[in-house]
């Protein structure tokens, strides 16, 4: 199997935590020049500090752009691919507050799609002339088994994941013809910061302490356990590969068994 990313040079957006830090750390692992971009470059420098090298001729980097500004963050994208092409991109974005959806406000849903599908949209566009001069290129969306079943109390986060899960099927079948995948990962409940306050904030609505909010959530879980973010970093990493060619327009769940749905 073909997992060689040598030569490659990976965009790891949201890359400073969590999914997309351990996302970044595996590309590099399999050969791939890694980017990694967040809101501040003091917290990017330790995740390039702490990617390793296994092939000699490998450099990483990192650069700051705020998805809140869409012209500025594409401008940032775009100087990155002009200097460097990009031939693997991953989207991937801390997610809306939790709530109701009817109870959210129009600003909510506006800064949520502003942050996820506006940003995977600009993020593609500055990134595409590189994959397409390549003739290979890998995009990978890290968005919510939400797209499958709603989450209770994701209300805006529902809604705009399935917006982007819309896009990336729309658009896996109009770049497939360049050598140009486009797939989404649907991680469970892993453990990072979104995890840690989506219970801290559910034990704050509903009275229960943290420790029982949790138990709960894993009563749902057939493996019985939160995921680590290197596992799903792994299928990440997996559909950026050559070995992963074919596989175009799917939205794989790395939850545990949790979701019910057959697709």
């Amino acid at each position: 199997m073909n997992l060689d990313l040598a030569g490659k040079h990976a965009l790891v957006c949201g890359g400073s935590q969590g999914i997309g830090r351990a996302a970044a750390i595996e590309l590099a692992q399999l050969g791939a020049d890694v980017t990694v971009l967040a809101r501040s470059v003091d917290t990017l420098q330790s995740v390039v500090d702490a990617m390793p090298k296994p092939h000699v001729a490998q450099s990483h980097s990192c650069i700051a752009a705020d998805a809140d500004d869409p012209a500025a963050y594409g401008a940032a994208i775009e100087n990155l691919a002009r200097a460097r092409p990009v031939q693997i991109l991953v989207n991937n974005s801390g997610g809306p507050p939790g709530g109701p959806a009817h109870c959210a406000k129009v600003e909510e849903y506006i800064s949520a799609f502003r942050q996820h599908l506006v940003a995977s949209q600009t993020a593609l566009q500055a990134v595409l002339p590189g994959m397409r001069a390549a003739n290979y290129g890998r995009v990978v969306n890290v968005i919510s088994t939400s797209v499958k079943e709603p989450i209770e109390n994701l209300g805006v986060s529902n809604t705009v994941r399935a917006a982007v899960a819309s896009w990336a099927k729309t658009c896996s079948r109009e770049l497939a013809p360049f050598g140009i995948t486009v797939n989404n990962v649907l991680p469970g409940y892993t453990n990072t910061q979104r995890l840690t306050s989506l219970i801290a904030a559910k034990a704050k609505s509903s009275g229960e302490s943290e420790a029982v909010i949790a138990h709960k959530m894993l009563a749902a879980v057939p493996a019985g356990r939160f995921a680590d973010a290197a596992e799903v970093a792994a299928v990440i990493a997996f559909l950026c590969t050559p070995a992963a060619a074919y596989v175009n327009g799917v939205s794989i769940a790395v939850d545990g068994g949790r979701t019910h749905a057959l697709s």
